[in-house]
């Protein structure tokens, strides 16, 4: 029986895609292995057929060594579209492959082009803007063993970004990508963190007008997060990563060691009632850990109010877990089954903001599709129809340039 589309999504996750050479990709995005490495795939739309969920967008793995075993692939041209080919089955799953944008090929008026600022992945633009990561500075490193970020800033990407930079790559992704969301990470920074990127944050509010995540280690003076609210942030998450806190001190010492697993929580707790419902998440990395545990920890982050962002371990190129296996397929749909049960359980808006679909991850929307045919799920279902339509003024503010007096208000905080 075909796979629904956000099967298909978990199971390309899962093994990969195999691209014969035969196979024109001219005008797509190609690979992108910035940041901590997950976007180093190629980028797919996977039309579901349900006005639920219209498409799922998948960044399915190519080049990692589980894929030459993989039973996908992909076929067609550009004239022709293209189809992903499950050979187990003969069946054939019509996609579109996303084109590269124009502005990919530009640079920013101080030179840098924009593609080594920021990249699309899915609909959003993802930036890593502070300095590389410090666990990887330590000796021995401490930096978590599934990440490449070490390698990959300051040569993917540029090793520093200005205000400037960010600010014109965020305009031409909004405006020639219709992009409504920019998501700036940066990884452990000590307690700098959030100063650090509160100067990105102020500005593209103030002169692009997106909506604006972060997503940094948590730090341990809360006020921080005030600050960085009161500038305009509109989304915060926490990679807490593993639950249990044996693998997490195995998988990431330098957050075991240096922060503490509680801290992660405590943050996002302080953070979930200082901001509206479904603006705070929490990430975990599914197929590393007992599944148990995971299904735990997605019961800890939609407990505190917040959003489970559940990324399917994919053993990257260079990282120090590459020769891991990639997680069972069967698994991962029991884990993102879980997500949307306990979205449900939580009320939690998944899906609200408009025009932001992460193909590296399985968004929480995605999981509908997943989901049986009950009372409850089209009572759920319903309501979160009517936050969409109830949220999308406020969307549409928040995502207008502040005016001048507003500006200079959140200057000076």
């Amino acid at each position: 029986m075909p796979l629904n589309a956000c099967e298909l999504e978990i199971d390309l996750f899962c093994r990969g895609i195999r691209v014969p050479d035969v196979v024109d990709l001219t005008g797509a995005r190609g690979i992108s292995r910035t940041r901590a490495g997950l976007g180093s795939g190629l980028e797919l739309v996977l039309p579901t057929g349900s006005l639920v969920k219209p498409a799922v967008w998948v960044n399915a793995p190519v080049v990692e060594h589980f894929v030459k075993d993989s039973p996908y692939v992909l076929e067609g041209s550009p004239g022709d579209g293209y189809r992903v080919h499950d050979t187990r089955s003969d069946t054939r799953y019509p996609v579109r492959i996303p084109a590269e944008p124009a502005w990919y090929s530009r640079a920013t008026s101080q030179g840098v082009p924009m593609q080594r600022v920021g990249v699309l992945q899915g609909t959003y633009l993802g930036i890593y803007v502070n300095a590389v990561c410090a666990f990887w500075n330590f000796d021995p490193r401490l930096n978590c063993r599934f990440c490449t970020t070490g390698r990959n800033v300051g040569d993917a990407e540029a090793a520093s970004k200005t205000v400037e930079d960010v600010v014109e790559t965020c305009r031409a992704a909004r405006d020639e990508s219709g992009a409504t969301f920019v998501h700036f990470n940066g990884g452990f920074q000590g307690n700098r963190g959030i100063e650090a990127i509160l100067p990105y944050v102020n500005a593209v509010k103030n002169e692009v007008g997106m909506l604006v995540g972060i997503q940094l280690t948590p730090e341990r003076d809360f006020s921080a997060y005030d600050r960085l609210i009161g500038a305009g942030a509109d989304h915060v998450s926490f990679c807490v990563e593993l639950f249990d806190p044996a693998w997490f001190a195995e998988v990431c010492p330098g957050k075991a060691r240096i922060l503490g697993q509680p801290l992660f929580f405590e943050a996002m707790q302080y953070c979930a009632e200082k901001m509206t419902r479904g603006a705070v998440s929490g990430e975990i990395i599914a197929g590393i850990e007992p599944i148990d545990e995971t299904l735990k920890a997605i019961d800890a982050i939609t407990g505190l109010g917040c959003f489970p962002t559940v990324c399917i371990f994919r053993p990257t190129v260079g990282c120090d877990m590459e020769e891991w296996p990639s997680p069972r397929y069967e698994d991962m749909v029991r884990v993102m089954r879980h997500v949307y049960l306990a979205c449900r359980r939580h009320w939690l808006p998944v899906g609200a903001a408009p025009n932001i679909e992460v193909s590296i991850v399985v968004n929480p929307d995605d999981t509908v599709l997943l989901a049986d045919r009950t009372p409850a799920f089209y009572l759920y279902e319903a309501w979160r129809r009517s936050v969409r339509v109830l949220a999308r003024p406020l969307f549409d503010r928040r995502r207008r340039p502040r005016q001048p007096s507003v500006a200079a208000a959140a200057a000076s905080v």
